[in-house]
């Protein structure tokens, strides 16, 4: 457990790390939930549920794993599966839905007390893990600037203040782009917060029903998505940056939220990669020991959120999208830089990190399966395929024993 006495000075970067990483993920891809609740016909009370029960089990389970493991372990909700929802949701009666949520949260339990996934994890070659995070990261650092097209000024002003403050205070950079742009959003008129008026959520039980149509339709591919999208590429960004939690013990734990706060509407919740990749590195803070502060700082702003439900969520849906994608490009440059160098780092194993890179910067779908899956299992296909034993007796000892003595045979 970490000893090192903290300072005031200690504090100010994690935090604000988590609040920009808290932006971008709400700003970014909270959309889905609102999008999923009025597909599926949801009341505005069970909305605010959803909205409840997902911000503040991702609070809890975030905050608790970074204070017990003294590590930046975020937590966040299945971004791939609540885009999966908005499909299903229409067809499926609402109480079968949170009965798939619950057996979908109890597989996650089941995998994370087994032991098998942490198994995987480490057979992962470090530079394949890169890769994969680069090629994941990549597209937020094209969106940085490819919203100048839309809104030049906006772009380029924080462009600007960026690269002017990382000149001066690089540790500061970041604050300056976030207090800057909200400024100017202000200025502009673009945004506004008076209408905002803070009230407090109730959550609204739903009592479970199960169908096998609703576990081969929803909890299944809930599963699936959200462990190939979010838990494998969460899990290597905590490695990229050096961090060494087990997965099972972060299986187990948001698999157990997950399942607590599935009859008030949460549809997963799971370890980050994105938002968590704004935590994790240097610019959280220099010293990788006091990085958890910024795991501790996310869960109070994920409960803070969740207390107040759809007023203090629609906060942030409101932001422009360019202000939240150059915002997050610009905070995750450090992650792509870093990442990329350590992919590239390794000249035997140069040529399948790039390919694992390009890979997932395709971002392929394929049967449901993102972008993380196919880049993931390109580089492994190309690793083994290059670099693997493809000796039979290395497969297939037994098989190759009993062929050998006839091989020798015919010898001449």
């Amino acid at each position: 457990m970490n000893t090192t006495p903290l300072r005031p000075a200690d504090l100010t970067h994690p935090i604000i790390a988590a609040l920009v990483s808290v932006i971008v993920n709400y700003g970014g891809t909270f959309i889905l939930v609102f999008q999923g609740a009025k597909v599926a016909g949801l009341s505005p009370e069970q909305t605010a549920s959803w909205i409840w029960s997902i911000s503040i089990g991702v609070g809890l389970t975030g905050a608790w794993l970074s204070f017990r493991y003294r590590e930046p372990i975020i937590t966040a909700w299945s971004t791939p599966g609540a885009a999966f929802l908005i499909a299903v949701l229409p067809n499926t009666p609402y109480a079968e839905m949170i009965g798939a949520y619950m057996l979908s949260a109890i597989g996650f339990i089941v995998l994370g007390a087994s032991g098998y996934f942490e198994r995987v994890v480490k057979m992962i070659p470090p530079g394949i893990a890169a890769g994969l995070l680069a090629g994941i990261l990549l597209r937020f650092g094209i969106g940085a600037f490819g919203g100048a097209g839309m809104d030049p000024l906006l772009v380029g002003a924080l462009i600007l203040t960026y690269a002017l403050l990382r000149r001066f205070t690089a540790r500061y950079a970041i604050v300056g782009v976030l207090i800057a742009g909200i400024a100017l959003l202000l200025g502009m008129g673009q945004v506004s917060f008076d209408s905002v008026a803070l009230e407090l959520a109730m959550p609204v039980f739903t009592a479970p029903a199960f169908s096998m149509t609703a576990l081969l339709s929803v909890a299944f591919p809930l599963f699936v998505i959200t462990l190939t999208g979010q838990y494998m590429p969460g899990m290597l960004v905590l490695r990229n940056d050096g961090f060494k939690t087990s997965a099972n013990p972060i299986l187990t734990v948001t698999g157990f939220g997950s399942l607590l706060m599935a009859p008030f509407g949460s549809h997963a919740f799971n370890v980050a990669a994105i938002t968590a990749a704004i935590c994790t590195g240097k610019e959280s803070h220099e010293d990788a020991k006091k990085r958890y502060i910024a795991g501790l700082a996310c869960g109070v702003f994920y409960i803070l959120v969740g207390v107040f439900g759809t007023t203090l969520a629609t906060l942030f849906v409101v932001l422009p999208p360019t202000f939240i994608t150059t915002l997050a490009g610009l905070a995750l440059l450090g992650a792509i830089g870093g990442s990329l160098a350590t992919a590239l780092v390794d000249l035997r194993g140069r040529e399948t990190a790039l390919i694992t890179f390009l890979a997932t910067a395709a971002n392929i779908t394929l049967f449901g399966l993102g972008g993380a899956f196919w880049g993931l299992a390109a580089g492994l296909i190309a690793h083994g395929l290059i670099h693997g034993d493809l000796r039979m007796s290395r497969w297939f000892p037994r098989l190759s024993r009993s062929i050998s003595p006839h091989l020798q045979e015919k010898t001449p």
